[in-house]
């Protein structure tokens, strides 16, 4: 029986593979699958890249417009809530003096700025004041107020007082803030230290001291103490 020498059964071994320095490691060959992607790949990307650069000039084009957009939004909201926290006024206070320097004061429970210039009072009360001392308070349930104009216009449980005790009840009134005069073309009631009165109309002007009544009237004076 012969024994092979153990040099021989070493060389039968497969020698595993070295790799020397310089020397490229062999690639794989791709797969078919791989091969189906890469070219998918390729294919989207050419087709998504102009569409890419087709939206990104289209946003350049319209960008002025979107910002315009926004601009006017923004400018729309700011004017709606101004008008929202400025439409209405709780406790309102307007003052000025008429033409000769005097005084006069209005107040109102609230106030909505229709316009500028216009304001709509509820229970609007109106103080004027004369050189000498003496005053007129104007009141109503309802009033318009155009403040470049001076006027008040009243309706409602219109009272005019004066401070000598002259109480006047009517259902509308227009008030001249600027000349200190007021006028009314329906009912009024009258009462005073002289009595009372009923008429059809009245004009009152310098802030109260001079009142005039338009007939038919009817007067009750009171009577005389002896």
């Amino acid at each position: 029986m012969s024994v092979a020498p153990m040099p021989a059964r070493r060389a039968a071994r497969r020698a595993p593979e070295r790799h020397f320095a310089g020397e490229a490691p062999r690639r794989r060959p791709p797969s078919p699958s791989g091969i189906a992607r890469r070219r998918l790949l390729i294919r989207l990307t050419k087709f998504l890249l102009p569409l890419a650069a087709l939206g990104l000039l289209a946003l350049i084009a319209l960008w002025p417009e979107i910002d315009r957009a926004k601009d006017h939004g923004r400018l729309s909201f700011s004017k709606f809530a101004a008008e929202v926290d400025g439409a209405k006024l709780t406790d309102a206070r307007y003052r000025g003096v008429d033409e000769q320097g005097r005084p006069y004061t209005i107040t109102a429970k609230t106030a909505k700025q229709v316009t500028p210039d216009r304001a709509n009072l509820t229970t609007p009360v109106g103080d004027l004041s004369m050189k000498d001392g003496s005053w007129l308070q104007v009141r109503s349930k309802d009033g318009v107020y155009l403040q470049h104009a001076g006027s008040l216009d009243l309706s409602h449980d219109v009272v005019l007082y004066r401070d000598d005790g002259t109480t006047m009840t009517t259902e509308s009134a227009a008030v001249d803030l600027k000349s200190g005069a007021a006028a009314g073309s329906v009912t009024v009631h009258a009462e005073g230290p002289f009595g009372t009165l009923d008429a059809q109309g009245f004009m009152l002007t310098d802030n109260g001291a001079a009142i005039q009544f338009a007939g038919p009237a009817r007067l009750v004076l009171n009577g005389t103490a002896k």
